[in-house]
């Protein structure tokens, strides 16, 4: 999120950062149900984005979940909630941080000091969040559940996925670190691809058919209806003024 200022009173600090319209992504799965993969693809490849570059600047967000990806009305995400990142050359071995359900195994036994890779595990768990409408283990207590993330191979999968994304998450969930996929590689994995070309050629026909629909419902004027496709151009529209509740609405009659 951009930062746009800060305000001083006599008591408080108030930091004031750009407005984002549609609020987070847990809200809109919340409020109107779960993702498609094309639309959850479209999503984590902004996010994979944001955190590409803050792992370039050797940055550790370390608390990757919808509730922390906001979204503007134009569909573009921003990454929120800094509360526990961490330089990574500030990061320790003995700190636990993140979010149960989220977190990733390395960080909940504390075996290793915390790399980027922590947040690729993260974002296959939001992944399963935005399909499904919870992170993985959800059903369990807190507590199993971090037992449960650390005993398994990997998280439970969702029922019905593509095998594109099958192979993205498990790219996501390897318990070792150092074999977690980087978010660059992950940016050009097929999933995102090909759900995002998939939505292009949606979007394309979706398109045409409104063409064609609009042509279909020109040609199909009633034969007592004095306006023809070929004297369209040449009728003039007669412009009527209507009040209703105290604003004025403009139609056209031909």
């Amino acid at each position: 999120m951009k930062y746009i200022d800060t305000i001083k009173s006599k008591n408080h600090l108030y930091i004031v950062l750009e407005f984002i319209e549609s609020g987070s992504l847990a809200t809109l799965v919340k409020d109107h149900g779960t993702f498609p993969e094309f639309l959850v693809a479209k999503y984590i490849k902004q996010v994979l984005h944001g955190l590409q570059y803050l792992h370039e600047q050797g940055v550790l967000h370390r608390d990757i979940k919808g509730a922390n990806i906001l979204v503007t009305k134009g569909g573009d995400v921003k990454l929120a909630d800094f509360g526990v990142a961490v330089k990574v050359a500030d990061a320790h071995v003995d700190e636990v941080v993140g979010t149960p359900y989220w977190i990733a195994p390395e960080i909940i036994e504390m075996s290793s000091t915390p790399t980027t890779a922590c947040d690729i595990w993260s974002v296959g768990c939001t992944v399963i969040e935005l399909l499904t409408g919870n992170p993985p283990y959800f059903d369990l207590a807190p507590m199993t559940a971090l037992f449960r993330i650390v005993q398994d191979d990997y998280p439970p999968l969702p029922h019905g996925i593509s095998p594109a994304l099958r192979d993205f998450l498990l790219l996501c969930f390897q318990k070792e670190p150092v074999l977690r996929c980087s978010a660059s590689t992950l940016l050009a994995h097929v999933w995102i691809k090909n759900c995002l070309e998939r939505e292009k050629v949606t979007k394309e026909r979706e398109k045409g058919n409104k063409k064609k629909h609009g042509t279909e419902m020109l040609r199909g004027t009633s034969n007592n209806s004095s306006i023809s496709e070929d004297s369209f151009d040449e009728v003039t529209p007669t412009r009527i003024r209507s009040k209703s509740e105290g604003t004025y609405y403009y139609h056209y009659q031909y």
